[in-house]
């Protein structure tokens, strides 16, 4: 406890500082009556019966073509958990910061007081009008995945990051592992820990669910793991989200543990708890195995502790070890392409280009350095691009 309070001493000390890491700044300086008859009355009249004439004028003379909300019901904040929209909202803070320096997008916090789906559908339809796109952040499974879904009509891109950015991120370093220790990704079983959103998501993009197989290259097998053991068809306590599993992954029908599921696996990628793997687990599985444990603050296994018992390549989702798994990799660039596309929403087939083009951003991956560095603003470009091909 006593560690934990030093190390968020200067983050307190930040943001009590700042109060608030973003702000709102106006474009040009109203000096003058003239400027202020072009900005307000009566000159905003014209751009706004041009948009009453031609709704798609909007995207030419507001915002909306560069704005991104940053929607959240502070339900699954960081490892937090439920900790309510008040506490979520340094975190979207944080989010709409890396936002602006990676993409020069303009985005905003919106921290909703419900939890009810109805209720988060509902508001994001009605503010949507103001936005390019919407970030869907920390809200918790299976709830988030109705709440995309539902929200695929409206016209803009609707993305749960939780979802599909660390989906997205987490391939990208697989990719790049995989190089490194001379395996093919088709003969590759992936044991994932964790089947809530991100659990799920990532599975998906392995298995190319949704993605034309000539442009996505599946893994092998997944097997997917919950705090009850793999996700099986001898499982009688399965959710909707969880019964879908079974359609794509674990192909031998194996049951038991987590540690069941390691034996012979080539490679793990943790979105679950900490301590979830020891020494023992990751002598079981394969030569040259890839452990990414990505359970923040506390993985499923210290990168030290898996490289320790033979593992060829560790990381985590922490940004003071090496190979961090961050969806800042991801979610500036993948908004920044699907914007300038003009793009209605964010298939599975812009996601994977995202994860080809971060992968690429490296090109003589080693074992210490499977993805680019978290802030490296030239990622941004390179999946943005990617991304807007895709579209």
């Amino acid at each position: 406890m006593d560690d934990l309070f030093i190390m968020t001493t200067p983050s307190l000390e930040l943001h009590e500082r700042l109060r608030g890491k973003i702000a709102v700044e106006p474009k040009m300086t109203v000096d003058s009556a003239e400027d202020l008859a072009l900005v307000y009355s009566p000159g905003v009249a014209e751009p706004s019966t041009a948009i009453a004439n031609d709704p798609d004028a909007v995207w030419r003379y507001t915002i909306k073509g560069n704005t991104v909300a940053v929607v959240t019901d502070g339900t699954a904040v960081l490892g937090l958990g439920d900790i309510g929209p008040l506490a979520a909202l340094p975190v979207m803070e944080g989010k709409a910061m890396l936002f602006k320096q990676l993409a020069g997008i303009d985005a905003f916090p919106i921290c909703l007081a419900t939890t009810d789906v109805d209720e988060i559908v509902d508001t994001v339809r009605r503010i949507a009008p103001s936005f390019g796109g919407i970030n869907l952040e920390d809200i918790s499974a299976p709830r988030s995945f109705e709440v995309e879904a539902r929200l695929q009509d409206i016209g803009i891109p609707v993305f749960h990051d939780d979802q599909h950015g660390t989906a997205i991120v987490a391939l990208a370093a697989l990719v790049n592992a995989a190089r490194v220790v001379g395996k093919e990704l088709t003969d590759m079983t992936v044991v994932v820990s964790g089947a809530g959103a991100a659990g799920i998501a990532i599975s998906r993009l392995l298995r190319c669910t949704s993605i034309d197989p000539d442009v996505c290259k599946s893994v092998g097998d997944v097997l997917v793991t919950d705090s009850k053991g793999i996700i099986s068809s001898d499982r009688a306590d399965l959710s909707p989200a969880k019964q879908e599993l079974l359609g794509y992954s674990n192909r031998d029908d194996r049951s038991g543990s987590v540690h069941d599921a390691i034996v012979s696996a080539d490679a793990f990628i943790g979105v679950s708890a900490p301590n979830v793997l020891d020494r023992d687990d990751v002598r079981a599985m394969a030569d040259s195995a890839i452990v990414f444990g990505l359970a923040n603050p506390d993985p499923e296994i210290m990168p030290a502790e898996a490289l320790a018992a033979g593992a060829a390549i560790a990381g985590t989702g922490r940004s003071d070890l090496p190979n961090q798994v961050n969806n800042v990799l991801g979610f500036p660039g993948i908004f920044r392409g699907a914007l300038d596309a003009r793009a209605t929403r964010i298939t599975p087939r812009m996601n994977l280009a995202a994860a080809d083009a971060i992968a690429a951003s490296i090109s003589d991956p080693t074992p210490d350095r499977v993805l680019p560095a978290a802030l490296d603003a030239s990622v941004a470009q390179r999946v943005a691009a990617a991304v807007a091909a895709a579209v």
